[in-house]
């Protein structure tokens, strides 16, 4: 290829395409380096260099500089460094002879650079819609396929909608206008890709911006959503000025604004409930109208045993569990609905268990353990931290006091100790599968926190956990799973 053919291909195509000329002399370095390859070793490592000025170009190929007594040795892609001046593991490059291409170089070369140039314009696109990422857009359906539905949403965009991204029973046809949310996301071999979908929970919280002015005026928040795509969604809210009722302002007058965004998601029953900073608080308001009757919660394993009575039992956990799932995934915590009947049961078990480990760990009389947990204190920090007059009701020998303090200091610390040592156990097992740290929070938030746990998995509710397509999340799983048969 000539010097000036290539300007002419460069100019011509950054004329149409609208890409930078150092871009496509990028990608005809890589397709002529490809195309020049046949002509060398297959491990021959090549790499071409066009003139910007000229369009004259020139073939470099690298060596590694190694050992020859090194046993990865190959005489393609080593070299000794005593022929190259060079230290061992330095990369000794030397230019050879462009090779002259026949019509079957030419074709592999220009559809390496078809390629390339398609990249480019590709993440041009994608540059252009960064700032959109995650929300809402509107387009029209411009071809329909088995798998996805191809979306325009600009003059010189499309983006993809798979059709597991749609809610359930929705048809989409040619030139059918649409909105959903945009999302970039890199596909493996493909780079950033524009993606869409009517399923994520940031569908939700669009529309509601939309219909609520208050919300991008800032005066009411958003602050969590779960949502079932097509069945029912719950969101938490919040308001930054007192005056206004966020629930009444996102209802609308005679329930007007949130029926056009129910509307827009297939008649979705949608559930507005107050948001509270403590989780418990917002676990009642989100099971409303079920009545919780006590709430144990585990800040540890970020779990929570709620009891409501047995006429609210169905109506808390809902069809199919459907309101306690949502109502966990809204809170961030696992929460476990229990009768009364059992947590007061279960209740009476705990208590005899502390009973008797502050009888072994303490070496006291069961009357002074009960008179502890009379006291209210459940823990043995509690007695380690408690007050000296409110011991002094229990036990009236102040050395006795001190005594009892200090040993419940160090089964506290003990406690501590091993907690500490079972968490690091676990994170070190989860780390050997590589997991990026944000998802072995996100696990550790579900009490997944061995590879045993993630082993017990299934692939949709390892999903509902961490964002992962269903073929790494059945590898992940089945990586944690290696264990059991070695």
């Amino acid at each position: 290829m000539e010097g000036k053919e290539i300007l002419a291909v460069v100019d011509s195509v950054s004329n149409e395409k609208g890409l930078e000329m150092d871009s496509i002399f990028e990608a005809i370095e890589i397709a002529i380096a490809s195309a020049s390859q046949r002509h060398f070793h297959e491990d021959a490592e090549l790499h071409v260099k066009i003139d910007r000025e000229s369009g004259d170009y020139q073939t470099y190929r690298n060596w590694i500089v190694a050992e020859e007594e090194d046993p990865e040795f190959h005489i393609e892609t080593h070299i000794k460094a005593s022929e190259s001046d060079l230290e061992v593991n330095d990369i000794f490059t030397k230019d050879v002879e462009n090779v002259v291409f026949g019509r079957i170089e030419t074709q592999a070369a220009r559809q390496v650079m078809l390629q390339k140039v398609r990249e480019a314009e590709r993440e041009k696109v994608v540059s252009m819609f960064k700032n959109q990422n995650n929300n809402l857009v509107n387009g029209t359906v411009k071809r329909v396929t088995r798998d996805n539905i191809i979306v325009d949403i600009s003059y010189e965009a499309e983006a993809i909608l798979p059709r597991d991204r749609l809610m359930p029973g929705e048809i989409y046809k040619v030139n059918d206008r649409i909105r959903a949310v945009l999302q970039i996301q890199e596909v493996e071999g493909r780079g950033a890709q524009l993606m869409l979908s009517r399923i994520c929970p940031e569908m939700v919280t669009e529309l509601f911006g939309i219909e609520v002015p208050e919300i991008n005026e800032d005066i009411i928040e958003i602050r969590g959503v779960a949502r079932d795509a097509g069945s029912r969604s719950k969101i938490a809210v919040k308001t930054n000025d007192g005056r206004i009722d966020p629930v009444g302002a996102c209802v609308g007058m005679r329930g007007s604004r949130v029926q056009a965004v129910s509307a827009e998601l297939g008649n979705e029953r949608i559930d507005i409930i107050i948001y509270d900073d403590n989780p418990a608080q917002l676990v009642i308001n989100a099971l409303v109208p079920a009545k919780v009757e006590s709430i144990v919660m585990d800040e540890t394993s970020r779990s929570m045993d709620i009891a409501v009575n047995q006429e609210n039992l169905a109506l808390a956990i809902g069809s199919r569990g459907q309101n306690i799932r949502l109502a966990s995934k809204l809170v961030g915590w696992d929460l476990n609905i229990i009768s009364s009947e059992e947590a007061e049961a279960k209740e009476k078990v705990d208590q005899t268990e502390f009973l008797a480990s502050l009888m072994e760990s303490l070496n006291i009389s069961e009357e002074v353990a009960e008179s502890i947990v009379e006291a209210g204190m459940s823990s043995f920090d509690d007695i380690a931290y408690a007050d000296d007059k409110v011991l002094e009701q229990i036990v009236s020998d102040p050395a006795e006091i001190e005594k009892l303090k200090s040993a419940a200091e160090d089964v506290a610390l003990m406690e501590a100790m091993g907690e500490i040592s079972a968490e690091e156990e676990d994170a070190e097992s989860l780390t050997d599968l590589n997991i990026s740290e944000g998802d072995l929070a996100k696990l550790a938030n579900k009490s997944i926190k061995n590879k045993d746990d993630l082993a017990e998995l299934a692939v949709d509710e390892l999903q509902e956990i961490i964002e992962i397509s269903n073929e790494d999340a059945s590898a992940l799983i089945m990586k944690a799973r290696e264990h059991w048969f070695n």
